[in-house]
């Protein structure tokens, strides 16, 4: 359908060259607004198609010798476009799984045009990945049933079985064995990093002809005259810190689907804007988060369990906070050691990372860890709001997929299967309306909303519904424990009640002068760290001469409005050290609030747990973040 040639020259696989020079046509957007468009007028163009970590190609001429008074309103530059049949945003499990079931749909009708594109931030696939991860394979096998099959050359070959489960509640110096409940029994499942699954997905779908874009950072919607979505634009390149164009300035481009998914993952600077824009949660709940914080160690031979999976509760996290810990034993001596912490604690001077430093000096995970080795560390959130938060899927022009919409089942502590096989039933929700669908119309995926209702997802999610809400309720966290326990073994989502979420994570936020201060003590170096030296395990990486991704309108205002009631509580929940509150007498409160942009790891707890909710987590440059390692 496409009236511009592929840009497959650009589609990048690491840093390898596939070519010097091939002509392609290029369609130039005659707009600027996001909310009219007109039909593009197409150009031939010659582009080099030379390859790096970050996005290297632009049809904008750069503007060198600038005058550094020069008044020049990059808006006005046209930007350039590409159609397409099915983009998608995001290229975690979720969007490749898109991805490839439409290409593998396609592939089988003879339609080898069928263009899909992913975009993803990150400079390489699976970089900005991490999880924990014990995965159920069942979507994956639907995709590829013989992903693990040793005749298969493009096999996986990072899956490793596991063989046990524990369960334990903790108190400061114990650990109490506890039944794991049926959710959480993993016979038939895989630990993997997601970070190399995703990374092994990617391969697979440029084979069946997808269409990949790493470094490619979207930050605009793009929306038809009717309303519907016409597609995403990515970020302009080149902008100084102060919002004016620099010498090596590059015009974003424009990309037009049919169809566009977004895969973001949780909490989606896009997927904001759609939901609010088409009202996505008119029938559901808001949704909720946690922050996982973790690493990767390699141990002493001698303490490695391969395959065994440990989950703990209690300490030390305090009761009335929701969350817990994790020691998965994977590949050759390696543990993937994590805390989950739910974003709705009320003590503002709890810190995730802090807990996670002071759970691995628990005898459960410290006899693990000593003599070892840290070699990663990374941090995320995750949705946890479940059935009740699920919003309306689909709209005019696209969907939802994923974590974008928040389908990660929190007590089997699981996503990835739900993720992907939502990205499968979205790609075959689109590919019958563009086969049934005319190519001036806007596509409205019916099918899609219909078949998750059908899905062993909803079913899933409904069953556990409970859960992680009965945290919430007057009984308090020993309240909720007895409860859960109810819901796993009897009456397993078999009740006619729907428990609510009480209150958003900000909203649940209390003042700091309401709670007891909270003294982490200092890193060991050897099994605990500072914040810093892990930042520095992520490979993370933000050009400095840029605007502020993490965007707040006014600091001084931020500041007069947070600090006094919460006394730096920004520099607390961020896991990267991205805020400060830095001593100044020039200021009204003797304190400057400070953002570390550079730090940032995009796993957008600012964005949620922000008090006043003051704080917008945009996408910076692509190709910038966290490169992660086996996360």
């Amino acid at each position: 359908m496409s009236a511009s040639v592929p840009l497959r020259a650009f589609a990048r696989r690491g840093t390898t060259s596939i070519g010097s020079k091939v002509p392609k046509r290029i369609c130039r957007a005659s707009y600027s607004s996001s909310l009219t468009a007109t039909r593009s007028r197409c150009a031939a163009t010659t582009l080099p198609n030379t390859r790096s970590a970050v996005r290297t190609f632009s049809t904008t001429p750069r503007r060198y010798l600038a005058s550094v008074d020069e008044t020049f309103d990059p808006r006005t530059v046209e930007r350039e476009s590409d159609e397409v049949d099915v983009c998608i945003i995001g290229g975690g499990p979720a969007g490749l799984s898109a991805a490839i079931r439409l290409k593998q749909l396609a592939n089988e009708a003879g339609n080898e045009d069928f263009r899909v594109l992913l975009l993803e931030k990150a400079g390489e696939i699976g970089a900005h990945i991490l999880s924990g991860a014990v995965i159920n394979p069942i979507a994956v096998k639907e995709l590829f049933p013989d992903w693990l099959d040793e005749a298969n050359e493009n096999r996986f070959e990072h899956a490793t079985p596991a063989t046990g489960d524990k369960m334990k509640f903790l108190t400061k110096s114990s650990a109490i064995p506890l039944p794991a409940p049926p959710q959480m029994h993993n016979k038939g499942n895989y630990i993997v990093s997601l970070n190399q699954f995703t990374k092994w997905l990617g391969e697979r779908a440029e084979e069946v002809g997808v269409e990949v874009y790493p470094g490619f950072a979207a930050s605009e919607v793009l929306y038809k005259p009717d309303g519907s979505v016409l597609g995403v634009a990515t970020n302009d390149l080149g902008i100084g810190r102060d919002g004016k164009p620099k010498d090596n300035f590059e015009r974003g481009m424009e990309f037009h689907a049919r169809v566009t998914l977004f895969a973001e993952g949780c909490h989606g600077s896009l997927t904001k804007q759609v939901i609010k824009k088409f009202d996505l949660r008119r029938d559901s709940q808001h949704q909720t988060y946690g922050l996982g914080v973790k690493e990767v160690w390699e141990i002493q031979p001698e303490k490695f369990r391969k395959g065994e999976v440990v989950h703990s509760m209690g300490y030390p996290l305090p009761l009335d906070t929701y969350g817990g810990g994790w020691l998965y034993h994977f590949g050759d001596n390696l543990v993937s050691i994590g805390l989950v912490t739910a974003l709705d604690y009320r003590n503002p001077w709890l810190s995730p990372y802090g807990e996670f430093q002071k759970m691995k000096q628990h005898p459960l995970y410290r006899s693990v860890l000593e003599g070892g080795k840290c070699i990663s560390y990374g941090a995320r959130a995750l949705s946890e709001g479940g059935f009740q938060s699920i919003p309306k899927v689909a709209f005019p022009g696209g969907a939802l997929i994923g974590d974008s919409a928040g389908f990660v089942n929190v007590p089997q502590v699981k996503g990835t299967h739900n993720a992907m096989r939502t990205g499968m039933l979205a790609a075959e929700a689109a590919w019958s309306a563009l086969a049934e669908g005319s190519e001036e119309s806007s596509v409205f995926l019916y099918k899609y909303e219909d078949s998750l209702r059908k899905s062993q997802v909803w079913k899933e999610l409904k069953e556990v519904r409970n859960m992680r809400p009965a945290f919430q309720t007057p009984l308090g966290a020993l309240g909720g424990v007895l409860y859960s326990g109810l819901e796993a073994f009897v009456l397993k989502g078999r009740v006619p009640w729907t428990l609510k979420h009480r209150h958003t994570d900000y909203e649940a936020t209390g003042r700091a002068d309401k709670y007891p201060k909270i003294e982490y003590p200092k890193p060991d170096g050897k099994i605990t760290f500072d914040i810093l030296t892990s930042v520095s395990r992520t490979g993370t990486n933000h050009e400095e001469d840029q605007p502020v991704h993490l965007q707040v309108k006014d600091w001084d205002a931020h500041t007069q409005k947070t600090w006094p009631d919460y006394k730096g509580l920004e520099n607390r929940f961020c896991p990267a050290g991205v805020y400060e509150y830095v001593e100044d007498d020039s200021k009204p409160l003797g304190v400057r609030f400070q953002i570390n942009a550079q730090n940032c790891i995009h796993c957008k707890t600012c964005d949620i747990k922000a008090p006043h909710q003051d704080i917008n987590w945009a996408v910076p440059q692509g190709g910038e973040g966290p490169k992660y390692y086996l996360t």
